[in-house]
């Protein structure tokens, strides 16, 4: 498991993250110089250069993303220029795209970012561009809400890109896309003008994924283990009955595919976040504030609890739980993780991920003071990112354009690339794994400059 230093703060990361911000400009530089648009959206490196990869465009958000969180930490203008531009240019389609489950990748990580920094007084809006990237966030929100399948107990769930019958542990990620639109008043009108609230489908969305994606030890079926999450669950659409777990990029629906656990665990406690800003009145007929949070954070907790549990000392999570090849590993729970094995690969875009959600639950639940499990989470969270800001995970190398090394892609297909001489994946980059990292890198960097609280929605939180 995880071994946390209590020694270790934000502050003492303040060396490494300024060479992180270094090394982060460089490599968007460096994929900007060479990638062309027609080439579609970077997904992973093959050899130290990013390659795309035909599925949907799910990672093009993070690619223009990187640049306005790199302007946001080092107020260097240019990247804001970029991520304006570019988000301007390229990712309008994205709005109405009516078949995927990644609104909260895409938009937010561009219009989103962008309309954080408006909210926060960071930028001066540009003629319009504050109205137009409120439309965009309205019109994201709904097009994703859409996205809908009722289940049997009158809930419902953001349905994945395979299909109605389809729910992604993914997904809870992308109620930021609902969370932003709701703020800005906008609703979803169905047939007939029916009216439907984006922070209901929110809050029915995080109840089954929490229901269906999350186990706590009770007993649900012979692999029941608390915090164990499963990467989809199967439904019947026609009845909206649950059938089964399953996954599409982990080992077997009975073993924790690592990305999919991280992103319950950051996607739950951003959520609960959120909730903060919500009035009461409007959480009433939610069933109340009480109980929204208690599901929530019974996820969050749950899941964070697994990692830290599953996770070797260092904070890098191999690629799932399950995978077979750690038996031939020994303790390997016992030990930092090793991404030049010749068994299993490590995912360190799924320890980024998780990095933040440990952060951002142990600062929830640390908000009123000092609390034994919120300091757990935090230290925990701590102990990652430092581990990601170190080799052999930080790319320091200028010929490679990636920037946190031995990320996994999508092992069941063999989509990764593996080098000569090994056995599995490993010393490449992806988009989101990239991304996740600046994102985290960012958290800490406001934390010690003692700026406002890094949030999705922006102001109010604290």
């Amino acid at each position: 498991m995880i071994h946390f230093d209590n020694d270790l703060s934000p502050e003492g990361l303040e060396n490494k993250l300024k060479y992180f911000w270094e090394l982060s400009a460089a490599k968007i530089d460096a994929l900007e110089s060479c990638w062309r648009p027609d080439q579609g959206a970077p997904v992973f490196t093959v050899q130290g250069k990013y390659a795309t990869r035909g599925w949907t465009e799910w990672t093009q958000g993070f690619q223009f993303g990187s640049a306005l969180l790199q302007f946001d930490a080092t107020g260097d203008v240019r990247f804001l220029q970029m991520g304006r531009e570019k988000t301007r240019l390229s990712m309008s389609s994205h709005l109405t795209h009516m078949g995927v489950h990644d609104h909260g990748f895409n938009n937010i990580s561009t219009y989103g970012n962008l309309w954080r920094l408006l909210q926060e007084g960071r930028i001066q809006a540009s003629p319009g561009e504050e109205d137009y990237c409120e439309v965009a966030l309205k019109c994201s929100g709904a097009v994703q809400a859409r996205r809908w399948t009722r289940l049997a107990d009158n809930g419902g769930f953001i349905y994945s890109f395979n299909g109605p019958h389809s729910l992604f542990a993914d997904t809870i990620r992308s109620l930021r896309s609902l969370a932003i639109a709701h703020l800005l008043g906008q609703t979803l009108l169905e047939e007939q003008d029916e009216r439907v609230s984006l922070l209901e489908r929110l809050v029915q969305h995080a109840r089954a994924t929490a229901r269906y994606s999350v186990y706590y030890g009770e007993g649900r079926d012979s692999y029941d283990e608390h915090g164990r999450v499963a990467h989809e669950s199967i439904f019947n659409p026609n009845n909206g009955v649950y059938r089964c777990p399953n996954t599409q990029q982990g080992y077997s629906p009975f073993t924790t595919w690592t990305r999919g656990l991280a992103w319950i665990m950051l996607g739950f406690a951003e959520e609960l976040e959120f909730l903060t800003v919500c009035s009461d009145s409007e959480l009433i007929a939610l069933a109340g504030r009480d109980s929204i949070e208690s599901i929530m954070l019974s996820a969050a907790k749950a899941a964070s609890d697994y990692y830290i549990k599953n996770t070797p000392t260092d904070g890098i999570p191999y690629w799932d739980t399950g995978a077979p090849g750690l038996a031939k590993l020994g303790n390997y729970l016992d030990k930092p993780a090793d991404p030049f094995n010749p068994h299993e690969p490590v995912d360190s875009s799924a320890a980024a991920i998780a990095a933040q959600g440990l952060l951002r639950l142990g600062h929830y639940l640390n908000r009123d003071g000092a609390n034994s499990e919120g300091e757990r989470y935090w230290r925990a969270g701590l102990r990652v990112f430092e581990t990601l800001l170190s080799k052999p995970y930080l790319s320091t190398d200028s010929t490679h354009q990636g920037l946190i090394l031995h990320s996994v892609y999508h092992r069941p297909k063999g989509w990764d690339y593996i080098p000569s001489g090994s056995s599995i994946p490993q010393g490449e980059s992806s988009m989101w794994g990239d991304y996740h990292a600046r994102e985290v890198a960012l958290y800490l960097h406001r934390i010690i400059r003692k700026e406002p609280y890094y949030t999705f929605f922006g102001k109010g939180f604290n």
